[in-house]
């Protein structure tokens, strides 16, 4: 379950939205932009794009060179954009204590990364149908000062997803189509909801703490052409039932604490 601290992560969005919405979105000259203080990211098309702020995107946006999120930075929080198409054609880089948001869990868009995400110790990364014609890479990162996911979710990936070492509330790997392999190794869920009432979709929580989210991890209904490697998560790399979650179709290995979860 792709869980948040009830309506406040979504709220919060819909907030900082609202107020990004009064910035004109102007089109773009075509050379690199920058976003430097808080606010909507222009539609248009630039040469690169680099976040050193909380942004979002204010409309269709082509980046026909590289997109830098900047340590502590946040690009696209919860994939809540007001963006319909999103074009990357280059590689997305994510630094220490960064969010990235692609794609959208709230409704169909259009986002296609033509090179390489790779993130070093983010806050976290929220990936919702995106197509990456590249690899996919999370080294470390995450958080137990608030309740944070880690959700990876319906994206075509051409290369390789790698996910290792984050700690933070709740971690899923569900329904994703991958070219490459999977591995999934050293993450933990570290913090917990707390205050929760109500059940699935249904269910709000008014605070967190120390703990784990015994539905993290869920690695589960994705079709993976290489192998699919799961090793020293905490909980156990699992497929939900509860959730929908389906055993995953992979042609290569099913390995460490994925061995069971292939159908």
């Amino acid at each position: 379950m792709n869980r948040i601290l009830g309506p406040l992560a979504v709220a919060s969005a819909i907030v900082l939205a609202s107020v990004f919405s009064a910035v004109p979105a102007l089109a773009g000259p075509g050379g690199g932009y920058t976003c430097g203080e808080d606010g909507l990211i222009p539609a248009g098309t630039y040469s690169s794009l680099t976040v050193t702020a909380n942004c979002m995107f204010g409309g269709d946006v082509t980046v026909n060179g590289k997109v830098t999120v900047a340590d502590g930075a946040v690009l696209n929080d919860h994939a809540f954009s007001l963006a319909a198409n999103v074009v990357i054609n280059g590689d997305v880089t994510v630094g220490r204590g960064a969010v990235l948001g692609l794609g959208s869990y709230f409704s169909p868009q259009s986002t296609t990364v033509n090179g390489n995400i790779t993130a070093h110790q983010p806050l976290t990364l929220y990936l919702s149908q995106v197509t990456v014609h590249g690899n996919v890479v999370s080294n470390g990162g995450g958080t137990s000062n608030e309740f944070r996911n880690f959700p990876i979710k319906d994206n075509e990936i051409d290369g390789n997803l790698v996910l290792q070492g984050w700690h933070g509330g709740w971690l899923g790997v569900i329904r994703n189509v991958v070219g490459g392999n999977v591995i999934v190794s050293r993450n933990a869920s570290v913090v917990v909801l707390t205050g929760c009432t109500g059940e699935g979709e249904e269910e709000v929580c008014t605070g967190f703490g120390p703990g784990f989210d015994d539905d993290s991890t869920e690695i589960q209904t994705n079709a993976i052409q290489g192998n699919l490697i799961c090793q020293r998560n905490f909980p156990a790399a699992q497929v939900n039932a509860l959730d929908g979650g389906e055993p995953n179709d992979v042609m290569g290995h099913a390995i460490g604490q994925c061995a069971d979860l292939a159908g």
